[in-house]
């Protein structure tokens, strides 16, 4: 087994009440106070992805409690891309992380498919349905997600359905951004510090356009291809049924403006499913389909 650095306790004249008393905002400062925070619950089984947020929380909870009272549960989907899969247990796999995975169906809800501006509430739902009672059954005291506290900032129905059931967020609770928590994730080791951000499949379909397995591959085959390419960073392959929006970072995307890297990357889309292929001069822009439904300001 390979172990995370050890975690100094929190200074005992800071409380775990939330960002506003931690002091200075430091990245160390926060993970000592999440620590803290974790020991007086005891137990906790922790949503997760294999992303940045949710592999940093399970990790930090792992070397606070132990293996016997953490449980990392993945919801397997249609929308949940297999290379993250594979990134959770790879991590999973290294650190000795009890994962339990379960198979969710969000896409049987009719409310989910038909991919309204809360389409994430649903997927949340189905999802907390089945971690909350897993965790009573378990004697978890806690059920937790990566929620961080740039998230807040953001249209993010999901976290309405996990409040609703008890979910508790603690790096958001303590003021964690993005950014500390990749800084904390590169201290310890963890190979996702430097992963791109990667919600589920689903949030590449403009709201309104049905969620399908068919459209939720597509996408992946597509967003795969580009990869392979060598597409690196903040990627997205927005899907407009035959039309493909290709988002890619800001600082690479002259490179794959001009032939012969344009007429690859068409190619490559064309081949995942797509009848046309179009690179978005603006880049790639988190939430951007939120912003063109209208449900947060660009």
């Amino acid at each position: 087994m390979e172990t995370l650095l050890s975690i100094p306790p929190a200074a005992p004249d800071r409380a775990i009440d939330g960002p506003d008393a931690a002091g200075p905002a430091d990245a160390l400062g926060r993970e000592q106070r999440l620590a803290g925070w974790l020991r007086d619950r005891g137990s906790v089984l922790i949503g997760y992805s294999g992303g940045v947020d949710s592999t940093y929380l399970a990790c930090i909870a792992l070397d606070t409690l132990g293996r016997d009272r953490v449980l990392a549960v993945i919801g397997r989907s249609a929308s949940y891309p297999e290379e993250q899969w594979r990134v959770a247990r790879a991590v999973a796999d290294r650190w000795a992380l009890p994962v339990l995975e379960i198979d969710t169906d969000e896409l049987a809800d009719p409310h989910y498919a038909a991919n309204p501006t809360n389409r994430c509430y649903f997927c949340k739902g189905h999802l907390w349905d089945r971690l909350v009672p897993i965790a009573r059954a378990r004697g978890l005291a806690a059920v937790l997600d990566g929620t961080n506290a740039d998230d807040l900032s953001d249209h993010r129905p999901g976290a309405v359905a996990a409040r609703e059931r008890g979910v508790q967020s603690p790096l958001a609770l303590l003021g964690f951004t993005k950014a500390e928590i990749r800084t904390r994730s590169r201290a310890l080791g963890l190979p996702t510090s430097g992963q791109p951000s990667s919600p589920c499949l689903s949030s590449r379909l403009p709201y309104g356009t049905p969620v399908t397995p068919e459209r939720l591959r597509r996408v992946e085959r597509a967003e795969r291809a580009l990869r392979m390419l060598g597409v690196t960073g903040d990627l997205r392959v927005r899907d407009h049924d035959d039309l493909a929006r290709v988002e890619l970072p800001a600082g690479g995307l002259q490179q794959w403006l001009v032939a012969p890297a344009r007429d690859r990357l068409a190619a490559a889309v064309r081949d995942a499913g797509y009848a046309h292929v179009a690179i978005d001069l603006g880049g790639f822009r988190s939430g951007s389909l939120n912003v063109l439904a209208g449900v947060r300001d660009g």
